[in-house]
């Protein structure tokens, strides 16, 4: 079962670093404490609905883009595992 903070967190440093940003840069620009952050990337902390809005916005993302790659990716694992229920 795929997790909904590990996707998000591989979302978010996967645009973070796509625009060549340090986590420093984002943890200023987005108000939050650089260990937080790096904590939220690596799947180890839920992020609040306000804190992920500031942390999109520093990242210059649309957070309904990031909810969408987070959601493509539970819907693959989703079906992944029916299809694998199916076989069994």
């Amino acid at each position: 079962m795929i997790l909904f903070r590990h996707s998000l967190g591989k979302h978010l440093r996967s645009r973070r670093l796509a625009s060549g940003r340090t986590l420093r840069d984002v943890s200023g620009a987005a108000q939050v404490s650089l260990g937080y952050l790096s904590e939220i990337e690596r799947g180890h902390k839920e992020a609040s609905s306000e804190l992920l809005g500031a942390i999109c916005a520093a990242l210059h993302v649309d957070l309904s883009d990031v909810l969408l790659c987070v959601s493509a990716d539970v819907s693959a694992a989703e079906r992944s595992r029916v299809a694998v229920v199916r076989a069994a």
